[in-house]
């Protein structure tokens, strides 16, 4: 005897076939949300970040421009980016003209003149160092990447080695090569820790100083290739093992 169905059994499988395409709908709307924030919030950022940059350059540029030469004098609205197009050109003819005899006489005597200025000299040295290492082919700062153990035993971190020390620093440190290193902290890499360590106790990574920034301000959500990856989870393992080698020999 076949059972017959009750109008409430077919009123309730109504309902749940709504409430399911409602479901399903809002399910949809919610992808497609999270999918355009994925591709607009990257190129706004960008788009925020370049005008940004760009119209720093222009405040600080266009007013050391005559008004005479300035494009907006003759045209009904500003364009924006002329300033760092001739902060460009200044520079490029700077650096051009730096690279001959007469431009380094002339930066030779501006140095000595501002070497002899007690207040002027440590700052100029300081900031013509740290622009030199950061911009010059032949600088070596932030080169390499590396794994540090830090904070604590079986945990490692991401810090990027500079130039090894000198003067007094190198005689006051314990026996053993030493290198500077910098671990920046997530997800702002523009502070952090500052140390030196033996290069005995640090995994260099094959891996570009780019790649390191990306995976420290996305927190690990994007990570190297996964060739690197590869290199990276071997080398943590070799240290590891090397580690408990050690500890095996402590307690022997």
């Amino acid at each position: 005897m076949s059972e017959i169905e009750k109008p409430g059994d077919a009123m309730a499988a109504d309902v749940a076939k709504v409430a399911a395409s409602q479901t399903s709908f809002a399910a949809r709307i919610r992808n497609y949300f999270l999918t355009g924030l994925v591709v607009a919030g990257p190129l706004a950022i960008t788009v925020w970040l370049v005008w940004s940059i760009i119209t720093w350059v222009d405040d600080f540029v266009r007013p050391m421009i005559p008004p005479t030469y300035r494009p907006e004098s003759y045209m009904p609205w500003p364009i924006p980016g002329t300033g760092l197009i001739i902060a460009f050109v200044v520079l490029t003819l700077l650096g051009f003209l730096t690279a001959n005899l007469v431009g380094r006489t002339l930066v030779e005597l501006g140095e000595s003149l501002l070497s002899r200025m007690p207040i002027v000299r440590p700052i100029y040295k300081t900031m013509k160092q740290i622009f030199e290492s950061l911009f010059s082919k032949s600088g070596s700062s932030f080169r390499k990447v590396a794994l540090v153990e830090f904070p604590a035993p079986g945990m490692w971190s991401l810090v990027f080695l500079s130039q090894p020390p000198g003067g007094d620093v190198v005689k006051k440190l314990p026996q053993g090569e030493h290198v500077s290193a910098f671990m920046p902290c997530t997800p702002n890499p523009t502070t952090g820790f500052f140390f030196y360590v033996k290069r005995s106790d640090l995994i260099e990574l094959d891996i570009t100083v780019e790649n390191a920034m990306t995976l420290l301000i996305s927190a690990g959500m994007v990570q190297p290739d996964s060739e690197a990856q590869k290199k990276l989870a071997s080398l943590a393992a070799t240290a590891k093992a090397a580690q408990a080698a050690r500890k095996t020999e402590t307690v022997q």
